[in-house]
Parts: C-alpha cells; structure tokens; sequence
C-alpha cells in the first residue's frame, strides 16, 4: 500500500488541506507548538498507510478513493443524510466540510469540534470568515465561497449531531516526541520517544493509524503539566481575581447556549489557540470583542491551564 506522504500529496490541490489559524505572535514565548507547522522530512520508519477498513465498519476505502472532495464515511448509519456542502463540497473551491471536521463533527486539533454547536453559533463564524473577521486558512476562504443556503445547511447538520469524548487529559511531565504531517496532523515519533513535557499542550491520536484513516470512533490524548487541570478550574468557575469566569457566558457546565459555544469536551490546543488569538486580537468579530476583558490579563500558563480544564469536561 501507498505510504501516506503520496496520499497527503492530495494537500498539493489549489485547495490546501486543513490547516490551524497562522502563527501571529508578539511574544517571546515559543507558543509554535499550538500552531503546527508541517515538518519538512517524516521521521524514519513512518510507515503512516491509510487503512482499508477500520474497526466496527462495513465500508472500504483506499487512499486514492479519498480527496478533500471525497472523505471518508466509515460509519454512515451513525449520523444523519449529510447534505451535498458536508459529503463533497461543491467540487470546485469548497472541500467536503466532513475532510477536516470528520463524519462526526468532532474534527482534529487542527480543526474546530462543531458537534452539538448552535446553528446561531455556527452562521456567526462563517459570517466572522467571510468578513475577514477571523483567519484560518483555508477555511476562511472556503466560507467566502459558500452560498447561503450551503452555510446553513452544513451549520444545521452539524447542529444536530450529538456529542461525546473525544479528547482524553493527561497530567505528565514528559510527552511523546512528535512530528507534523501536511495536514497539520501531529503524530507521535514512531519509535515511542518521550520528552519533557514543560509548558505545552501535546495532543495526539490514541490510535494513529485510524485517526489518520478518519476513524470518527478514535480520538486524541492531550498531555498537559501536571496541575493545570486544577488551576484551570480555578480560573474558569471563579475567574480567580484575574479574568471574568467561563462558566459565567458558557454555563456551569460549559456547554454553552445560543452563540455562546459549547467549549466543553473541545481539543485543548484548539481552545488554547483560541484564547491567544483573542488576546492578540488575530481573531475578531463580535463574538471575540466580548471577550476581550475574559482573556485581557491571562499568562501563557493560564490559557494552558483553561484549556485543559475545559478539554477534560464531559461535553
């Protein structure tokens, strides 16, 4: 079987693969790791096959029969019909919105979790795109090429599907050393090598072979330092003295209400990425200038510490 770089060369399309927001920073700080940026060789020993079949499905695919027009549905008793924009896209300038956000809704740490969002929630943000409100190549792109009626049927079926864990905590002080694909996927160093930790998220496959295949049914690990989920804590239900609390927009259980997101049960490195955009004001809009004075005094450490908390919540 093809290794997975041939098939990645997919990602060579005029519509790039999925990506996380650009790294736009004016700290010191090395944040690089919640930006990943494609590794220029793959480790040796990757192997990285899509497979044919993935446990629990009667479908089969193969890497040529998957293209950002054509992902995989391994399970499509699972989910209701997608519509034409979810399964395909428009086979011109949109890719199939289920390529980076998975069957599921659930997506990559890449990408945005949309399960169980609320349709207001989800029309905000293509409208946020549209405008140039909020960057993050190349969904902004994708959004200013959706008809209306598109934006509102994928924003209406992603609403309807229901959530569940996807991402598992992990206080450590070390992690797995780890690589970057052209999808902006990070896997772990096929030799099992572990490395400190430090103040980072890592989040990774539990299984890699499925997760790069698109299994909807196998998520992420995200090792965060050890503590953080307690801090976190302290800062998203009590603000603790230096910001306003989650809990106060997003509901005691963090699963928010009209647009106001749910953010429970999210990727850690997606909500981190989130919250420092909002702070160096790369993300804007109406929604994220409500959250200036939430995210105005936070430490790097903090927004670690909150996104821990929040991706450790049952969504």
């Amino acid at each position: 079987m093809k290794k997975l770089v041939a098939a990645l060369a997919l990602c060579v399309f005029p519509i790039p693969g999925v990506v996380a927001e650009p790294l736009q920073s004016s700290q010191e700080t090395d944040i690089s790791w919640a930006f990943p940026a494609p590794d220029k060789a793959l480790p040796p020993g990757f192997d990285g096959a899509i497979l044919k079949q993935v446990p629990g499905s009667k479908e089969t695919y193969t890497e040529e029969k998957i293209d950002p027009f054509n992902p995989p549905d391994w399970f499509p008793e699972e989910h209701p019909a997608e519509p034409a924009v979810v399964r395909h896209g428009d086979g011109k300038t949109v890719q199939a919105c289920s390529y980076c956000h998975l069957s599921n809704g659930m997506g990559h740490p890449q990408s945005a979790n949309l399960t169980g969002q609320s349709v207001e929630y989800l029309m905000r943000q293509l409208v946020d795109f549209k405008s140039g409100a909020r960057t993050a190549p190349p969904m902004d792109g994708f959004a200013k090429a959706l008809t209306e009626e598109e934006a509102k049927q994928a924003s209406e079926w992603f609403a309807a599907l229901k959530p569940s864990v996807w991402v598992k905590v992990v206080e450590t002080g070390s992690a797995p050393k780890t690589f970057v694909l052209n999808t902006r996927l990070r896997l772990p160093w096929p030799t099992n090598e572990m490395e400190p930790l430090g103040h980072r998220i890592i989040e990774v496959p539990q299984d890699s072979s499925r997760v790069e295949s698109y299994d909807p049914h196998s998520g992420f690990v995200a090792y965060v330092p050890v503590g953080s989920i307690a801090k976190g804590e302290e800062l998203a239900t009590t603000g603790a003295g230096k910001t306003i609390a989650c809990v106060t927009c997003h509901g005691d259980d963090l699963r928010g209400t009209g647009e106001v997101p749910r953010i429970a049960g999210s990727s850690a490195i997606y909500i981190f990425r989130q919250l420092y955009n909002m702070q160096n004001l790369t993300r804007r809009g109406s929604a994220a200038g409500l959250m200036k004075p939430v995210v105005k005094g936070l430490t790097i450490d903090d927004m670690i510490s909150i996104a821990a908390y929040v991706a450790s919540r049952n969504p």
